[in-house]
């Protein structure tokens, strides 16, 4: 391997201490206990990676985040290839979107608190909320591009309009639909801790403000880092199932001729 390549491959690396080496400096200059040294913080980890309970309210995250993002992805995808071919369906959904987008997500968690309780309804469904527009956009972005040529050649062969949807429309559409995804799966992180944050009984976010209210700040910043590591993981394995799905839906020479 190249040691341009080698550099790259370590940067991301490099940038981690840059910032741990810059974080340690301004945290000595100011000398405040509301703002940890990185060692601190970092020696913070493990006591929260090995406590049961810690790892039972992370364990609780994950959870309302996986249910709230596959419900998400379950509605937001057919929706928005739905809007992208069918104007009369994108007249109606358009108006609703623009009006409901730029609401903060977490603001309507006190509404919801009232309607559901505390529970974890309440913190699935703002993570659904969240979650489900930029599917939505994109994936009507992704169907609305889709070639009418493509369409027109399928109903010409026999496709069913579901089955052009499934397997015209579809892969066409996936690269567009996967940034949708992808972003939902960030918003979804966000989400996740802020609605733990309102609502607090378990969770992530309730480790955060439980640690807030008792003054302990190393343990804060490390709960800090460990969402942002899990955002890391949580995008890596994205890319990895991104980049098969990408391949799956790219045009085979095996693939049948036959569309009925």
């Amino acid at each position: 391997m190249s040691p341009r390549r080698i550099l790259k491959a370590l940067s991301p690396l490099f940038a981690c201490i840059g910032l741990l080496v810059v974080w340690q400096i301004a945290s000595m200059r100011l000398g405040t206990e509301s703002f940890p040294t990185a060692i601190e913080t970092l020696k913070a980890v493990p006591a929260i990676l090995t406590d049961k309970e810690s790892i039972r309210n992370i364990l609780d995250s994950m959870r309302r985040m996986a249910i709230g993002l596959t419900l998400a992805v379950l509605f937001a995808i057919p929706l928005g290839l739905m809007m992208g071919r069918v104007k009369a369906v994108a007249n109606f959904f358009n108006p609703l979107m623009m009006i409901i987008y730029p609401v903060p997500k977490a603001a309507l968690m006190p509404i919801i608190m009232l309607w559901l309780g505390v529970g974890d309804v309440s913190k699935t469904l703002v993570i659904f909320l969240g979650v489900s527009l930029p599917i939505i956009y994109h994936s009507f972005q992704g169907g609305k591009a889709v070639e009418e040529k493509m369409l027109w050649s399928g109903a010409a062969m026999g496709m069913s309009a579901p089955s052009r949807m499934l397997r015209i429309v579809l892969p066409a559409a996936l690269p567009e639909i996967l940034t949708g995804c992808r972003t939902g799966l960030v918003l979804a992180l966000i989400t996740m801790i802020t609605s733990e944050m309102i609502a607090r009984q378990s969770g992530a976010g309730n480790i955060l403000f439980n640690a807030l209210d008792m003054a302990q700040y190393d343990t804060v910043f490390a709960m800090i880092l460990i969402v942002g590591l899990m955002g890391i993981i949580f995008d890596a394995v994205f890319e990895k199932v991104r980049m098969s799905l990408v391949r799956w839906s790219q045009p085979r020479d095996d693939m049948p001729l036959s569309f009925t």
